[in-house]
C-alpha cells in the first residue's frame, strides 16, 4: 500500500508537465503541486567533518605564517646556514620523511578497514600508524638533541631560531595527533566504532593527514634549500 501511495504523486507530477503548453507551467488546481515523495536530501558534508576543516585550514594559515617569516630570514641572509654552524641531518631526516608517508598509507588503510566493518583491521591499522609516528617522532628528538650538543640552539640567532620553531612546531603537532590516535586506539578496544558510526576515526584521520602532508614541504624548505 505504501509504494502505491508513493508512485502516484510522481506520475501525476509526470502527467501535468507532459500536459502543459510549452513555456508554461502545469496547472495544479487550486490545491498546488502535489508533494515530493522524495525524502529530503542531508548535507553533503557533516557538521563534525566541516568543523574539522575549518580547524585545518586555521593550521595551514597558521603554518603559512611560520614558513612566510622562515622565508624572509632564509633569503635575507647572504649565507644559510650561517657560518659556524652545524648542518641539518639530511640523510637521517629523509629515511625518516619516509617512514611519516609510510604512516599516512596505515591511516588510510585503517580508514578503509573500518568503513568495511573490519575492526580488526582498524585496530591493525592505527597501531602501526601510531608506531610509525612515534618512531618518526623519537628519531627527531634524538637529532635535535645532537644539534644541540653541536651548538645550535634558540639562542644561537636567528638560523637556530627559525629552525627549532617551525620544526618544533610540527613536532608538537604530531605529537598531538598520537595523543588523539591513543585515544582512537582505546575507543577500538571497547567496540565503540563500526561501518556506520566512525566519525571519531574520520576525523583523527584528517588530522594525520595533515600533519603527514605537511611534512614534505617543510622538509624541502628547511633540510634542503
Amino acid at each position: 500500500m505504501a509504494r502505491g501511495n508513493t508512485a502516484a504523486p510522481v506520475l501525476d507530477l509526470e502527467e501535468r508537465l507532459a500536459a502543459a503548453p510549452p513555456g508554461l507551467p502545469p496547472d495544479f488546481g487550486a490545491d498546488g503541486p502535489p508533494p515530493d515523495p522524495r525524502p529530503p536530501a542531508g548535507p553533503v558534508v557533516s557538521s563534525a567533518r566541516l568543523g574539522m576543516l575549518v580547524f585545518l585550514g586555521a593550521e595551514a594559515m597558521f603554518f603559512a605564517g611560520l614558513i612566510g617569516a622562515f622565508l624572509v630570514f632564509r633569503f635575507g641572509s647572504l649565507t644559510w646556514p650561517p657560518a659556524g654552524q652545524p648542518r641539518l641531518p639530511v640523510g637521517v631526516t629523509a629515511v625518516n620523511t619516509v617512514i611519516l608517508l609510510l604512516s599516512g598509507y596505515t591511516m588510510y588503510r585503517a580508514l578503509r578497514a573500518i568503513r568495511g566493518g573490519n575492526r580488526r583491521g582498524l585496530a591493525g591499522g592505527l597501531l602501526a600508524t601510531a608506531l610509525l609516528g612515534a618512531v618518526f617522532l623519537g628519531v627527531q628528538g634524538v637529532e635535535w638533541l645532537r644539534l644541540i650538543h653541536f651548538g645550535l640552539t634558540l639562542s644561537t640567532g636567528v638560523y637556530g631560531a627559525t629552525f627549532y620553531t617551525l620544526i618544533g612546531t610540527h613536532g608538537l603537532h604530531v605529537l598531538g595527533a598520537l595523543l588523539w590516535l591513543a585515544v582512537v586506539l582505546v575507543g577500538v578496544t571497547r567496540n565503540r566504532f563500526s561501518a556506520a558510526r566512525h566519525v571519531a576515526v574520520e576525523l583523527c584521520g584528517m588530522y594525520w593527514y595533515f600533519v603527514v602532508g605537511l611534512w614534505p614541504i617543510l622538509f624541502g624548505l628547511v633540510y634542503l634549500n
